[in-house]
C-alpha cells in the first residue's frame, strides 16, 4: 500500500513539475536572451541600431505569448510557436553579435 501511494505521489509531482517547467522555461529563455542582448551593447558587439531591432524582436514575442496566455494557460502547438520564435531570435542575436559591425571604442555608448 505504501509503494503504491509514493508512486502515485511521485508520479503527481513529476506531472506538475513538466507543466509548470514548460512555461517558466519559456520565461527565462526569454530573460535570457534579454541578458545577452544587453550584454552585446556594453560590449559593443552589439550596435545600437541592431539593439533596436533584437528588443522589438522580444518584445513580440512577449506580445504573442501574452496572446496566447490570455485563455489562462499555453496549449501544446502554442508553446511550440513560442519555442520557434525564440529559437529564431537566438540566431538573430548570434548573427548580429558576430557579423563584424561593431561601436567605435571611442564613441560613447548611448540610447537603450
Amino acid at each position: 500500500m505504501n509503494k503504491i501511494a509514493l508512486i502515485a505521489a511521485s508520479v503527481l509531482i513529476a506531472t506538475t513539475a513538466t507543466a509548470s517547467a514548460h512555461s517558466t522555461s519559456i520565461d527565462t529563455r526569454q530573460a535570457w536572451q534579454a541578458e545577452r542582448i544587453e550584454s552585446g551593447r556594453q560590449s559593443g558587439l552589439i550596435t545600437w541600431f541592431e539593439g533596436l531591432k533584437l528588443r522589438g524582436e522580444q518584445k513580440r514575442i512577449s506580445r504573442q505569448k501574452a496572446k496566447y496566455r490570455a485563455d489562462g494557460h499555453l496549449s501544446y502547438s502554442e508553446r511550440k510557436k513560442l519555442q520557434h520564435l525564440q529559437h529564431k531570435a537566438k540566431r538573430h542575436i548570434t548573427n548580429e553579435t558576430y557579423d563584424g559591425w561593431r561601436r567605435a571604442w571611442w564613441l560613447p555608448r548611448f540610447g537603450l
